[in-house]
């Protein structure tokens, strides 16, 4: 199945969500998982969802994936394509991280050294795709 395609309008949508989130003295806790239900938490889990899959879109590839638990995972980056079992390459952190490297609020190698996202595989280096570009359309 190809993944879906992200329209400008909704990257930018998701982009505006990570900037504001990243400001300093937001709110960082969430989880899903404890069924959230503020609406605001709806919006950051679209925002998550739709940044990875922009990534992926504009960087198609199947070498490296990444996980944001427990929102979305994705596959991107050309190179070694992965098939089965655990991939060779994969980054995974939480999704006010990803928001917040997608954004450029923070970068990769800042991200993994202080432990908020582990990144594993010789090609696991998201600093030359992050953060996202605004769509021009």
């Amino acid at each position: 199945m190809a993944p879906r395609t992200v329209p400008a309008a909704e990257l930018r949508r998701a982009l505006a969500v990570a900037r504001r989130l990243s400001m300093p003295g937001m709110k960082t806790s969430y989880d899903v998982s404890r069924g959230d239900a503020d609406p605001a938490q709806t919006d950051i889990a679209a925002a998550v969802r739709a940044t990875a899959r922009a990534l992926a879109q504009q960087q198609p590839g199947r070498s490296v994936e990444i996980r944001i638990p427990p929102l979305v995972a994705v596959q991107a980056i050309a190179g070694t394509r992965h098939t089965r079992g655990t991939p060779p390459n994969v980054v995974e952190t939480d999704p006010h991280t990803w928001l917040a490297l997608a954004c450029g609020a923070v970068t990769f190698a800042d991200a993994v050294a202080d432990g908020r996202v582990r990144a594993s595989g010789i090609s696991a280096d998201l600093a030359g795709v992050l953060p996202l570009t605004e769509p021009l359309e």
